[in-house]
């Protein structure tokens, strides 16, 4: 039987898949075993009446040892 855990994270990038790829690789330099990835909430910064970076609010599920 495995347990898994849920963390919250927030990460940026320059698109979406890039904000979300940001939240595995810097949430895999301290937990392993990463098993999904739930997008929970997006956002838009805007400057100057463009998009200039995605934020991702995401829960993160690992496997516990």
């Amino acid at each position: 039987m495995s347990i898994a855990k849920v963390i919250e994270v927030i990460a940026q990038g320059e698109t979406i898949e890039g904000a979300i790829q940001s939240v595995v690789t810097e949430a895999a330099k301290s937990v392993r075993s990463v098993k999904s990835v739930y997008v929970q909430d997006t956002q838009a910064v805007v400057e100057e009446n463009a998009v200039v970076m995605y934020r991702v609010n995401c829960k993160l599920t690992f496997v516990v040892d």
